[in-house]
């Protein structure tokens, strides 16, 4: 079946300076057509011995406009967003002006927004003002309509946005969760009870400028203003003492949903030296956010400048593309397979930023699937490359392993599918600019191939093999990697029978639990009817440190097809709530079997 374009991505939003799109070539390794000598269709025998690879990743750093075709093109840096909290009298609204000064964010608190929706007799302030007439707390979701509708405006969208003291509580973290709302950084100022009860009581306010004094660190300057001086009603010590509890509760939730952005700061300190701490993991996110966004423009430029079109589709990240379309088409085109190779590399470089050390892809494309009969050891070479080179880019030494032989004789078991894998990628064009043997290095998964110098490591489908176990091997080579990321690509690693038929049963459990530690930074998974290859019904998406997303693909009238967005998960769905999404079902009656075309997916998630 030949190639088709790919259709359905969304075109990122582009936003600062302008830089260089960077081509990437042709990848003439993967030609569709089966008498291609390049063809990599599953099995490969011993084609292996006469392949040149001729794809050319680009490693060189591009440092400013670059002409494509007669026209410069521009991508734009995009803001900072960032979220801070802290108890009261921790500093909080002092170093958020200074953000705001330093950093020209929008700064977002919500009692100024409900101060101010309320004296504009907007729909949602009259909402709000019944509320607060009352007594009562304003609703999450009014607070939530409310922040939603601030991020969404024109400034805070091109400026970036300072979110002070918001989510207070874990529905409202949710809230922003279901919204797609995360920010790059999130920021707790750190400060002893007992310093924040000292700020609070000894606290006093100027009623004519609104000005706030500390009765011990920083008293009014005349008798006249100290004698005007007043006490805010909450800052009596029992008050305090209850507002400190309340917002331990509600920071330690809130905290959960952001762990993987949160930064702790010592706010015990001089004003300036917290805002010193500050500034510098700001610069340093912002300088992450341009190294993401001249990777993507150097790894995207054939996905933005192909047959590809804008999709209205909802996703997790501002500047995913969406599903592409045609999946079932054997062999993918190469739209498709650099769509992949681009998703993966995005999510595991988030996950190895975000210092995680042991990580597996898991993706089931056709073409990616070792255990379907149209799967391409090529493809998967390719992918490995891709993220090899791209680690290597940023001065990492990189050594991307395969299995070797699992024993002697009779007992050197591997898996068919990995038969010549070491030579494939041995035969791999990895450019002429001496990545090869110097950041990127080849070898067998096991602890003798750890080296001092090696600063991580990329596994190519590591599974076991009749009589054979590679958890072993892998186990041992972990362990002298230490705290060096691992990534497993496409791994496989439940315990299959031994060659006498018998369950490899001493030690089983360790195993597995050891397997089990490994975290998904991608994975990706088509759905079809049970019992089928085709249609394919939808798909399932994760891409760290987002949500599992699950997609329904649906046909358009004019012939096309683009997948859309059903529901996000916290965590890998069921069998059963992926049904519950499909037949639009907000609860199930669980001892009700699951039925119908969808009763396979119980069995397989």
């Amino acid at each position: 079946m030949a190639p088709n374009a790919v259709t359905g991505f969304h075109t990122p939003r582009q936003s600062g300076s302008c830089v260089a799109f960077s081509n990437i070539p042709s990848l003439s390794s993967f030609s569709s057509s089966s008498s291609s000598p390049h063809s990599l269709r599953f099995p490969i025998s011993h084609a292996h011995e006469s392949l040149r690879f001729s794809y050319k990743p680009r490693r060189q750093k591009q440092r400013g406009p670059k002409v494509l075709g007669g026209r410069a093109t521009c991508v734009l840096t995009e803001p900072l967003k960032v979220m801070i909290s802290g108890a009261p009298a921790s500093g909080k609204g002092t170093q958020c002006r200074t953000i705001v000064e330093k950093f020209g964010l929008v700064h977002i608190s919500t009692g100024d927004l409900l101060r101010a929706e309320v004296s504009s007799e907007t729909e949602i302030g009259k909402k709000a003002k019944e509320y607060m007439e009352n007594g009562l707390l304003v609703p999450d979701e009014i607070v939530t309509e409310m922040v939603m509708a601030r991020l969404s405006r024109k400034d805070a969208m091109e400026n970036g946005w300072l979110l002070d003291g918001y989510p207070r509580s874990s529905s409202q973290a949710q809230s922003l969760e279901e919204r797609n709302i995360r920010p790059d950084i999130y920021i707790v100022l750190d400060v002893p009870d007992e310093v924040l009860i000292d700020r609070c009581i000894g606290r006093r306010i100027d009623p004519a400028t609104g000005k706030i004094y500390h009765v011990k660190n920083f008293p009014p300057e005349t008798k006249e203003i100290e004698g005007r001086l007043v006490t805010r009603p909450d800052d009596t010590l029992e008050k305090v003492k209850s507002r400190l509890e309340t917002y331990k509760r509600n920071a330690e939730a809130v905290s959960s949903t952001y762990l993987n952005l949160l930064k702790k700061i010592d706010g015990n300190r001089q004003k300036e030296i917290v805002f010193g701490e500050i500034e510098s993991l700001l610069l340093k996110v912002q300088l992450e956010k341009e190294k993401a966004r001249k990777l993507e423009v150097s790894n995207g430029q054939s996905l933005l400048e192909g047959s590809l079109h804008s999709s209205k589709e909802s996703s997790s990240q501002d500047k995913w593309r969406g599903i592409p379309t045609r999946l079932n088409n054997i062999p993918h085109s190469r739209e498709i397979r650099e769509y992949f190779y681009y998703d993966v590399l995005q999510a595991t470089q988030r996950a190895v930023t975000a210092k995680k050390s042991r990580l597996k892809v898991e993706i089931n494309i056709p073409e990616l699937n070792p255990e379907m009969d149209v799967y391409r050891i090529g493809t998967l070479m390719e992918l490995a490359r891709v993220l090899a080179l791209s680690f290597a880019d940023d001065g990492k030494r990189v050594k991307v392993c395969v299995q070797g032989s699992m024993g002697e004789g009779a007992l050197s078991g591997m898996p068919l599918q990995l038969a010549g894998t070491r030579k494939i990628l041995e035969f791999m064009d990895w450019g002429s600019d001496g990545a090869i043997g110097t950041f990127v290095k080849i070898g067998s998964i096991g602890a003798k191939e750890v080296d001092e110098q090696d600063d991580m490591f990329i596994l190519v489908a590591p599974q076991n093999a009749v009589g054979n176990c590679i958890i072993d091997d892998l186990q041992a080579m972990t362990q002298v990697a230490g705290a060096r990321p691992v990534i497993l690509i496409n791994p496989r690693l439940k315990d299959l029978p031994g060659s006498s038929g018998i369950m490899q049963t001493m030690g089983r459990d360790k195993r597995l639990e050891y397997a089990a530690t490994f975290e998904s930074c991608y994975s990706f998974r088509l759905l079809y009817y049970a019992g089928t290859q085709y249609p394919i019904m939808g798909a399932l998406r994760m891409s760290y440190p987002y949500r599992y997303e699950l997609y329904k693909r649906v046909d358009d009238p004019s012939g096309k097809e683009k997948y859309v967005l059903l529901a996000t998960f916290p965590h890998r769905p069921t069998g059963d709530e992926i049904n519950d999404a499909f037949e639009g079902k907000s609860s199930r009656d669980k001892e009700k079997a699951a039925s119908g075309f969808w009763g396979f997916l119980s069995g397989i998630f």
